[in-house]
């Protein structure tokens, strides 16, 4: 019997499959398609009895990644695409058509924010945006062709931690579904499924592949949401490949082990940083996982610190425009994410030229903390 625990369960998820038994590992099925010996075994595809005929509709890697995640989030179902912004749109195309409306956030991540603003109306897709930090915002945005609410578990970049419970309520309230991104909280800390949200997506690039060396997204839920999603999937080629289905499935085995660390890094991190005067605000949530509390600290340098040199006295730590990987780097949000977001949106959610986000990595939590008191007063000199 398969243990619950989550470190046992991402370690030994497998694909059932009768052709891969006795290899240890999956083999990658860097295959286009597959073949059958005659018509009546073609015929066997579309009756159900054979699982796959063509990669961009379903193959063994991508099955096993989307079934790996669907386990560890609690999910009937899942869907691996190409990455986590198609995995967004899939699951948005699942639940909302022409003529719909959803309710998102006003401070998710910049990649989404655009997706949101400047492309679902091509869809014919009606987007408001407010503070979800008051559901009351939320209740009035609600009209009579909303179909959606959608959120992040903990915010990008000041990781404010969403009330998914009072969400979900108002969403029963309206009959309306709803849809969380939890990169990165990842299943080890939240599973927003046991809190009744009906789709939850992955940017599967950041902590569940955890290297920085693969493109991919997951989107799970609920089976006839995620049946949907899946068609979009395919119609679109928004699939993902098999070769980065194995390498998303060889990195999600140490989610735990890696989310243990970076978290306790994290967590340590911003403890010291809270008392060092060059630093004015230090964001870093509280309470949200007996686990921990994310691997992202976001920090408001002080007034006195120059942002050019501090960039430049980092040292080791690198600047890179993505985050998760377990080397510690920094993000400069207005110059990255947010850089699309005009100077009234950047302002609404708080993000200025003094914001930079800092990915903590597996490194020794003492020469991460040194490291950044060194770049802090090196630029305030």
């Amino acid at each position: 019997m398969m243990s619950s625990s989550f470190d046992t369960k991402v370690v030994h998820q497998k694909l059932n499959q009768k052709q891969v038994q006795n290899s240890k590992n999956t083999p990658i099925y860097q295959s286009t398609a597959f073949t059958f010996e005659d018509l009546d075994h073609l015929e066997s595809y579309y009756e159900g009895d054979v699982p796959y005929l063509y990669s961009r509709e379903r193959n063994p890697n991508t099955d096993e990644l989307s079934q790996t995640i669907a386990a560890l989030e609690e999910a009937e179902a899942g869907v691996a695409t190409s990455s986590g912004m198609s995995a967004i749109l899939a699951g948005i195309l699942a639940v909302a058509s022409p003529g719909d409306h959803i309710v998102a956030a006003d401070d998710v991540y910049g990649g989404t924010h655009k997706l949101l603003n400047a492309e679902l109306d091509t869809f014919g897709i009606e987007v408001t945006m407010v503070s979800f930090r008051d559901l009351e915002n939320v209740q009035q945005a609600i009209k009579e062709n909303t179909m959606l609410l959608y959120t992040e578990s903990v915010s990008n970049p000041f990781l404010r931690v969403e009330n998914v419970e009072g969400l979900v309520q108002l969403a029963k309230d309206h009959g309306l579904a709803t849809m969380v991104d939890n990169t990165f909280a990842t299943p080890y800390l939240l599973q927003p499924v046991l809190k009744g949200v009906d789709l939850v997506v992955h940017s599967a690039t950041k902590y569940i592949g955890g290297h920085s060396d693969v493109t991919s997204g997951v989107l799970v839920g609920k089976e006839n949401l995620i049946q949907k999603a899946t068609q979009k999937v395919v119609t679109l080629g928004a699939n993902l490949s098999p070769f980065e289905a194995w390498l998303t499935q060889r990195g999600a085995k140490t989610l735990g082990l890696r989310m243990k660390q970076q978290s306790g890094n994290a967590k340590a991190l911003a403890s010291a940083l809270e008392e060092n005067d060059l630093v004015q605000q230090v964001y870093y949530p509280k309470f949200v996982s007996e686990r921990g509390n994310g691997a992202i600290v976001t920090i408001e340098l002080g007034q006195q610190v120059n942002v050019e040199t501090f960039f430049k006295s980092l040292g080791w730590v690198k600047i890179a425009p993505t985050l998760a990987g377990v080397e510690t780097t920094v993000s400069y949000p207005i110059r990255t994410s947010h850089r699309a977001l005009s100077d009234a949106q950047r302002e609404q959610i708080g993000i200025n030229s003094r914001v930079i986000r800092l990915s903590i990595g597996i490194e020794e939590t003492n020469d991460i903390i040194q490291q950044f008191e060194e770049a802090l007063k090196q630029s305030s000199e």
